[in-house]
């Protein structure tokens, strides 16, 4: 059934802002909590997981579930989204997600107006983002081919243990980034980092594209070139 566009955005919308407030509010929650930031970062994980396999299981069907410009970028490429649409995802994305760090603020009674100051640069951090990303969207690509059901799960996991073996903690999303620049808490980034972030994930994301394309390639059926004895 085709969902008409204004449903479409409102999922979009409605998915970024709890993404962002998840990672948000369980960061400031875990940071408040913990002792160790080694734990805090363990819940933020979590939360983070179990959060986008809800959201990507009951708004996937609507929107698609992108919840990520880079993500919807991958998908007009490929001709799944129109560009108008793909035009008009990305702003709702970001919307959306600065709306959730602006919720998150508001249940742990922080300004609701504020800037990062956690510096977030280098070659360290802006490959980890290349590779998160392109990670991320290489599982997507390849679940959509093989298991469509076990997407949710797959991106779910998938970020749980980017944050783990990335140095970046795995953003691999620009309308997350913008967001997280926007609350000066554990999970925050400088807005001054923003831009060397979102190039290495919309580098990464293509990379993602690229490979998945040439990987999960049809192949053209070989012939019998045997020779056969007249009978």
């Amino acid at each position: 059934m085709r969902i008409d566009l204004p449903r479409r955005l409102a999922a979009e919308g409605l998915g970024a802002a709890f993404l962002v407030a998840t990672i948000v509010g369980s960061g400031i929650m875990a940071e408040g909590l913990a002792c160790d930031p080694a734990v805090a970062l363990l819940a933020n994980t979590l939360a983070t997981g179990a959060m986008l396999v809800v959201l990507i299981t009951i708004l996937g069907p609507v929107s698609g579930a992108h919840f990520n410009p880079a993500v919807s970028l991958i998908f007009a490429l490929r001709g799944d989204l129109g560009a108008r649409d793909a035009g008009l995802y990305v702003p709702t994305q970001i919307i959306g997600g600065i709306a959730g760090t602006w919720v998150a603020h508001l249940m742990f009674a922080h300004p609701l107006l504020e800037f990062a100051l956690r510096e977030r640069s280098g070659i360290g951090q802006w490959l980890s983002e290349g590779i998160a990303t392109f990670g991320l969207v290489a599982t997507i690509l390849a679940g959509l081919r093989h298991d469509r059901k076990a997407v949710p799960w797959l991106v779910g996991l998938y970020i749980t243990a980017a944050y783990w073996f990335t140095a970046s903690t795995s953003f691999a999303n620009p309308a997350v980034a913008i967001a997280r620049s926007l609350t000066n808490s554990f999970s925050g980034i400088r807005p001054s980092d923003l831009t060397g972030f979102v190039v290495a994930e919309l580098i990464g994301a293509l990379a993602g594209l690229v490979l998945t394309g040439w990987l999960f390639r049809e192949s053209a059926p070989t012939q019998n070139h045997e020779f056969e004895t007249p009978s």
